[in-house]
């Protein structure tokens, strides 16, 4: 393959590609090589772009034996780094007259992506381990009390299965989070085509809440603002949805409302249509679940979607949190092709906002 053929096809290769001749010297770059490393690489030393102690000792083992090998290579920028694997292969000699040194192809591979899910594996299992392990020590700690100290003490007994029954609950409720989450995870792309009316959604979960807000001293309030009706009269928004997966949602909002919101609060969820913008095109419907209590930090608000991620890990175990959550809201809204807002001012409360498109 004479020089013009070998940059042409490598320009067609949509990943980063270089052609180094067997005097080191960068021969030909295709278009995603250049943006990636500089238009000034062409014709400078492989050593002068590359600059990393792996990569250059991989090219030169592969210019001397010619066995095909692989490095990564490392650029540093504002979104913490890119990594990209990159594959070494020997060329026939170019003519060059260097030896035994062996003109290259260099192949890029964006490997960011799976060094990203690797540390979000990671995180996960620890952040699981540490959630569990708190309730079984607990729990493994009184059961050796009940058989030896407080054996025959039936007052001690009592607390302690009370205790114990409480960290269970909380355990089953974290592993019952956890599949509830890789279920959603799992269907994410495949997006609902069932007609969902979010007024009778609403209404359920109202009635399903209202218990809890009236032992708390809460009113739930449920307003509706500019929508159509039906040939009923009463309300309509109609979404393509899944109704299971959309309760949960709702039911986690106003749930998070309750206890977070405070005693003897309000909260409300107002049902609404409007115009979308940006990405969000049409007409959406609108949910926004708005309570009245302390209010979150501003830090704390773009991670508040993380699994596992507290602003008070305390009071949200205290409270019969996971941490799982605004997780699971966040995947089964993108399946919906909704967005999940939210906006808070400590001392004022906080409103979490759910936008759909309206079928």
């Amino acid at each position: 393959m004479t020089g013009n053929q070998l940059t042409t096809v490598i320009e067609a290769v949509p990943e980063p590609m270089l052609h180094l001749d067997s005097s080191g010297v960068i021969a030909a770059s295709n278009a995603a090589a250049r943006a990636l490393l500089g238009g000034w690489i062409q014709g400078r030393s492989y050593a002068a772009v590359l600059r990393q102690p792996a990569v250059l000792g991989r090219i030169e083992a592969v210019q001397a034996d010619g066995a095909p090998g692989e490095a990564r290579f490392e650029l540093a920028d504002s979104a913490g780094g890119t990594q990209f694997r990159v594959r070494i292969s020997a060329l026939p000699d170019d003519g060059g007259g260097q030896g035994t040194r062996r003109p290259l192809l260099l192949h890029f591979t964006d490997i960011t992506h799976l060094r990203e899910a690797e540390e979000m594996r990671r995180d996960f299992v620890a952040n699981v381990s540490h959630e569990l392990r708190t309730p079984l020590t607990a729990v493994l700690g009184f059961i050796e009390t009940l058989r030896g100290p407080a054996k025959e003490d039936a007052a001690a007994r009592d607390r302690f299965l009370s205790i114990m029954e409480d960290e269970a609950r909380r355990m089953n409720r974290l592993v019952s989070d956890l599949l509830s989450l890789s279920r959603v995870e799992a269907a994410e792309r495949m997006r609902p085509s069932d007609l969902v009316d979010l007024c009778a959604v609403l209404d359920g979960v109202r009635a399903a809440m209202r218990p809890a807000a009236e032992e708390n001293g809460n009113t739930l309030e449920l307003e509706h603002v500019g929508l159509g009706t039906g040939a009923d009269g009463r309300a309509r928004a109609l979404i393509l949805g899944d109704r299971d997966q959309l309760m949960q949602v709702f039911m986690n909002l106003v749930e998070n409302a309750l206890k977070y919101g405070g005693p003897d609060r309000p909260v409300r969820i107002v049902l609404s249509r409007e115009e979308g913008t940006g990405s969000l095109k049409g007409t959406v419907i609108r949910v926004d679940v708005i309570d009245m209590g302390d209010g979150i930090d501003l830090q704390h608000v773009p991670r508040l979607t993380e699994r596992f991620y507290r602003v008070d890990t305390h009071r949200s175990r205290a409270m019969g949190g996971t941490g799982l959550g605004l997780a699971i809201v966040k995947h089964i809204v993108n399946r919906h092709r909704g967005r999940l807002r939210i906006a808070s001012e400590k001392g004022v409360g906080s409103t979490f906002t759910v936008l759909f498109p309206e079928a």
